[in-house]
């Protein structure tokens, strides 16, 4: 479970400021998979960022029985200096994990060849993206942020993808955001909308994706 007890978070935008949390108080169950929907840069990465604890509210708390991980597609925390196999190696210390399972299954999932014993640094985004997806999904979470993933690589690699996704939400659940509502359709079991601070849950995934259309127009 992942919850938010009057969470709130803004940051400068021109003179005035962006919000992103307003009071939020709401939980996501482990054994849902939820959409999180919203207008672009209504700041719904940022929440992930705020529940994976890589960004910190400016008020309330924020809980997590089990573990969390990353948001999948962001590959910040990545050393840029190292190897793809050298930063892999290091998360599965971290998690305490095998590392030689979590490597070599990072580098079958991931298809960056030779690249993935070169430096981060010389990694395009799409490259870093595959790097902490495969990462992430070598690793077994309580929890998923996933964050726009499937987008990266051409449809072989996006099916391959979402096939590994629909494998971990069979024994976790997962936070979603993706521009995809024909995934999310297929994925997801709840929604919530985002839109100036407030979030909006919706137990009916289709009715929440008929709301997003509308907010888009």
């Amino acid at each position: 479970m992942i919850r938010l007890k009057n969470v709130s978070m803004s940051f400068p935008l021109g003179h005035a400021r962006k919000v992103v949390a307003d009071n939020l108080t709401v939980e996501f169950p482990q054994d849902r998979c939820v959409a999180l929907l919203g207008r672009n840069g209504a700041g719904k990465s940022t929440l992930l960022r705020m529940i994976a604890g890589s960004i910190l509210p400016h008020s309330g708390q924020i809980d997590i029985d089990g573990t969390v991980s990353w948001p999948v597609g962001f590959a910040g925390s990545f050393h840029a200096d190292l190897t793809g196999a050298q930063n892999v190696r290091f998360i599965a210390r971290v998690y305490g994990v095998d590392t030689k399972q979590l490597i070599d299954f990072v580098e079958d999932f991931s298809e960056l060849g030779a690249h993935f014993y070169q430096p981060i640094r010389s990694y395009s985004s799409g490259m870093r993206a595959r790097l902490a997806f495969g990462a992430s999904m070598g690793i077994h979470f309580d929890h998923y942020l996933i964050d726009e993933v499937t987008s990266v690589g051409d449809a072989s690699f996006r099916r391959k993808s979402e096939a590994v996704i629909h494998d971990r939400l069979k024994n976790s659940g997962a936070v979603m955001v993706s521009h995809s509502l024909g995934l999310i359709a297929s994925l997801c079991n709840a929604a919530a909308i985002l839109e100036d601070g407030k979030l909006t849950w919706y137990e009916d995934v289709e009715r929440a994706i008929r709301v997003h259309r509308m907010m888009l127009r």
